[in-house]
């Protein structure tokens, strides 16, 4: 039974219990509806600016959507890395990260804790590619792929019997195999004026497949040298034995920084025969070449030697070949020489190898003058 509160129990605080109906239009539960939702939609809004701002703000100090790493092994853009003596981790994963081998250093170290503990990153340059995975990083880096390779490593400067003895004493092959193959060098696709494979066997690192063959290994060589000729635009037989055999020559005759120089002063000297140096290069290292010698001291006799087809005294232009295999800065040089008035040259300090130019024999005198001083009070550095 239900009851009504009188006037007297509503003064009391006694509130009677009562049903009330409420009866709404449908255009008021519309609108309420509507209400409803807009405040909805209203704190949503509200809630999702303050969780932008919150991630605006947050993001960056914890790196929640910095890309971890990369997949594969590269996007095909090779980039050149020369970790140095005394690199650490650190260093190298950041030098990555900033050349954009790798997404993150921390993930780079992190895989490396995990597969490189017992490893190390030696000092050297290594040819990687851009968006590498930290995985395929490390496998260049670690050389983890080449384990079951034989790695030869091919000094600037050596000659080809030096060569082949590094590659022989890597691969098992005997050197007498390279030596004839060497008498050869049209299996390699190699201009006819080339007596041999000198001038071809491009230094740099190398990882041959165990059962390689030596003509593989000598064609692999071959091909490197081709691509440096190529990105230097040499083509044509005679244009390739000049450049071959003048970079050969620059290796011998000078430091790096010197090879433009020195290459100009011999197109110099090739191209005016009536000049003083009568069409002469005149260079000590190719009749050292000929004599199966490696010195600095090249005697009068020597230099008059018509039997040493490499005796750039006697005979004039080119000698019948490259004295050795030159590497790229040589055969850019040789490509591109410095426009310059030099014809002479001489290296004065045989330990800083620093190299003096003249443009008459006169001036080439007082630079010979100040190499022989300095060889008198450095006895065995001029040998």
């Amino acid at each position: 039974m239900l009851l009504n509160s009188n006037d007297e129990d509503q003064r009391e605080g006694i509130l009677g219990l009562s049903v009330e109906h409420d009866e709404y239009t449908q255009e008021e539960r519309r609108r309420l509806k509507a209400r409803r939702r807009n405040t909805l939609i209203t704190a949503i809004l509200v809630f999702s600016v303050a969780l932008v701002m919150i991630v605006a703000i947050l993001a960056p100090q914890q790196g929640w959507f910095k890309r971890k790493d990369y997949r594969g092994d590269g996007n095909g853009t090779t980039v050149s890395y020369v970790v140095p003596d005394g690199a650490t981790n650190v260093q190298i994963a950041t030098d990555l990260e900033a050349d954009g081998v790798i997404a993150d250093a921390g993930r780079f170290l992190e895989e490396y804790n995990q597969m490189g503990k017992e490893q190390f990153i030696q000092p050297g340059e290594y040819q990687l590619e851009k968006e590498m995975s930290s995985e395929a990083a490390l496998h260049s880096l670690l050389n983890l792929d080449q384990a079951n390779k034989n790695y030869v490593a091919i000094n600037q400067t050596w000659r080809s019997s030096e060569t082949y003895e590094a590659i022989s004493k890597a691969t098992g092959i005997s050197v007498q195999e390279f030596k004839d193959l060497d008498q050869h060098p049209e299996k390699f696709g190699i201009p006819s004026k080339f007596p041999s494979l000198e001038g071809w066997l491009h230094p740099g690192e190398y990882y041959f497949e165990k059962d390689a063959s030596a003509e593989q290994i000598i064609q692999t060589l071959v091909d490197k040298t081709n691509d440096v000729l190529k990105e230097e635009g040499v083509e044509g037989d005679d244009r390739i034995f000049h450049v071959l055999t003048v970079a050969s020559i620059l290796e011998f005759e000078g430091l790096e920084k010197d090879y433009p120089a020195i290459a100009g002063a011999i197109e110099n000297r090739m191209n005016n025969p009536e000049g003083e140096t009568s069409g002469y290069i005149q260079s000590d290292a190719t009749v050292a070449y000929g004599l199966g010698k490696k010195t600095f001291q090249i005697s009068t006799e020597q230099k008059n030697d018509a039997s040493n087809k490499y005796n750039t005294f006697y005979y004039k232009g080119l000698p019948v070949g490259p004295i050795g295999s030159p590497a790229n800065a040589a055969i850019k040089a040789a490509s591109n020489p410095e426009k310059n008035d030099y014809y002479f040259w001489v290296t004065v300090n045989t330990v800083t190898g620093e190299t003096k130019f003249a443009k008459t024999y006169a001036e080439h005198l007082q630079n010979v003058d100040e190499y022989e001083k300095w060889c008198s009070h450095n006895e065995g550095k001029c040998a």
